[in-house]
């Protein structure tokens, strides 16, 4: 196993792929895990000749988080303002550069889901000089005005909170089959197919109420992001019900020269007829970056 130490705590990472090639990041969404990510997406950028880092954010898989109770989710739910979080996205942004120091790498390719997405954004805005360029994934820039999830894919997150070891698979398989919306079933061929892995390997719901914490703390970076100088690529679903399309449009909009691409039909997932359409824009996006830089 790999592991490194960074300032919030031991970290652990995987490569895929020859390290002599460029490198693309990949950081993924709030509670996931890198066996979450599908290996046609991985294997698709290693073919494309890239070599893929994986890691586990802090509070999630194999990585270390905080010891002790996690805020009030109802606080959070609430947005009250007492809620104080164990950490920032700008903190989680820096454990990906402490990755790039291990590594001895000056920068590198990063490309964030969800919640990734939101922590790529912080990179870009507070390490530009680190991210050679930045593909943000079914995320958002934190606009309050922007439509909220629907009902059902807030409950399923909200479930997955819970501290019931014995329903936590059935939690976890519930909430992406309603997360990838109705064209695709993800059970069947997105995220959802990795949730035994997943529970088996790490189930950590106190770390999820954390990671949300920070993702509401942090708030909106729709104007940091006005300031961004990095090569940017947009990509989201047309049919996510937990964070719906336009935010990827405001993601976009919010970026100077960001590329926007929306797939039909995908939800809030990774489900295998979008993948190779994904592993080609992003592997399009790195190599025009490469050959510019």
């Amino acid at each position: 196993m790999a592991r490194f130490k960074a300032r919030s705590g031991e970290i652990y990472f995987e490569h895929r792929g020859a390290r002599a090639n460029p490198r693309v990041v990949l950081i993924h969404g709030l509670g996931c895990q890198l066996v979450q990510w599908p290996d046609s997406l991985i294997q698709g950028l290693v073919g494309n000749g890239l070599c893929a880092v994986l890691f586990d954010n802090r509070d999630a898989g194999l990585s270390d988080g905080p010891d002790g109770p996690p805020p009030s989710l109802e606080a959070l739910l609430a947005a009250s303002d007492d809620v104080t979080p164990d950490y920032a996205l700008s903190d989680m942004a820096q454990d990906t550069v402490d990755l790039l120091d291990h590594l001895g790498q000056g920068g590198a390719h990063i490309v964030g889901l969800s919640m990734g997405g939101m922590i790529a954004q912080r990179m870009a805005i507070e390490h530009p000089q680190r991210v050679y360029s930045l593909t943000s994934i079914m995320s958002s820039t934190g606009n309050p005005d922007l439509p909220g999830p629907h009902a059902d894919a807030m409950a399923a997150a909200v479930a997955l909170t819970e501290d019931n070891a014995e329903t936590a698979l059935a939690r976890h398989i519930h909430a992406w089959r309603v997360w990838g919306a109705r064209h695709f079933d993800s059970r069947a061929c997105g995220i959802a197919r990795f949730a035994e892995r997943a529970v088996d390997r790490a189930c950590r719901p106190h770390g999820i109420i954390r990671q949300y914490a920070a993702i509401v703390a942090d708030g909106d970076r729709r104007g940091e992001l006005a300031d961004v100088d990095v090569p940017a690529l947009v990509i989201h679903g047309a049919s996510d019900p937990l964070v719906p399309a336009a935010a990827g449009n405001d993601t976009a909009g919010a970026i100077p020269g960001a590329r926007y691409i929306e797939i039909p039909k995908m939800g809030h997932d990774l489900p295998e007829p979008a993948i190779s359409q994904i592993v080609e824009a992003i592997s399009e996006h790195i190599q025009a970056t490469e050959v510019s830089r």
